[in-house]
């Protein structure tokens, strides 16, 4: 079966490419979808929903009704994200509270629970391979007083862009060790072995194309060649471009992303000391259901 993502298929990658460029949404405004009630999403909300993820793998959705974990799980699972990665800092409901932790020594060693800048990347990256995270809900229950803006790309996109520019990229970011992530040790987390794969990689089941990324600097290793150098130093100058397929939006409270894992990153941010930045964040093995 054809797939666009299959270096060796360049009939079904142009074709694929023609599509994805007519389709892609470049107006954020357009990723905005209102959502009565997340507990349950009427049609014509889910619709939307739906036509934004399949053209740029991500929505933004807005509610006034309150949300928690239970219904941000709930609302998720209206999409078809049913298999939740429930890692260990993660709430009773296998939903993550972000927000900052200054007193709680386990968070504090996570940048997520600080309010400092993360770069760009795709969760999960320093999963095996069995809890790949493929699709993501982040919601806002409060933001913060200043800063904490966001920076999403549909990361199609980014691999459209870097195979144009050179199918070599693609083909040294999808070896099987181009990306490690050493082995974590400390008396907090205990042992978190290596985890050494791809950047870009095909799902065998969906033939989705999946990302691994993080523009992180430490504890992280890349293959030692020239062309795996070159492609990344590529993915950053186009991360770090004009691009109108980089969309910068602020969470604000009744606000949230759903997506396929898209690349994302977050500025640094000062809290509201009465209302510090609190966001739920539930991430699936499951994709956004577009059927």
């Amino acid at each position: 079966m054809a797939n666009p993502f299959d270096l060796e298929d360049t009939e079904a990658y142009l074709r694929w490419h023609e599509h994805k460029l007519k389709h892609a949404i470049v107006d954020a405004s357009e990723l905005i979808v209102e959502i009565k009630d997340p507990n349950a999403v009427t049609t014509a909300e889910r619709a939307k929903v739906m036509s934004c993820c399949q053209r740029s793998n991500m929505a933004i959705y807005v509610t006034r009704l309150e949300m928690d974990e239970r219904s941000v799980q709930s609302f998720a699972e209206q999409f078809g994200l049913k298999q939740l990665d429930a890692n260990w800092l993660a709430g009773e409901e296998g939903v993550t509270r972000i927000t900052v932790c200054s007193e709680d020594a386990q968070r504090q060693n996570y940048i997520p629970y600080t309010d400092r800048a993360i770069k760009w990347h795709t969760d999960g990256y320093y999963n095996p391979p069995e809890r790949q995270i493929r699709g993501m809900v982040l919601h806002c229950a409060h933001n913060a007083g200043i800063g904490g803006e966001n920076r999403v790309m549909d990361h199609e996109i980014a691999y459209l862009m870097l195979r144009d520019q050179n199918a070599d990229f693609i083909r040294a970011l999808s070896a099987l060790d181009a990306m490690t992530i050493p082995e974590r040790v400390d008396d907090i987390d205990g042992i978190r072995p290596a985890q050494t794969g791809p950047v870009f990689s095909i799902d065998p089941t969906s033939g989705a194309l999946h990302m691994r990324y993080t523009a992180r600097t430490r504890s992280i290793e890349w293959k030692q060649d020239e062309l795996t150098r070159s492609a990344v130093a590529q993915l950053e100058k186009l991360l770090s471009s004009q691009t109108p397929h980089v969309h910068q939006l602020l969470l604000e409270r009744g606000m949230g992303l759903i997506c396929n894992n898209v690349l994302h990153d977050r500025s640094a941010f000062t809290n509201d000391p009465s209302k510090p930045r609190l966001l739920y964040r539930a991430r699936y093995l499951d994709r956004v259901s577009i059927a």
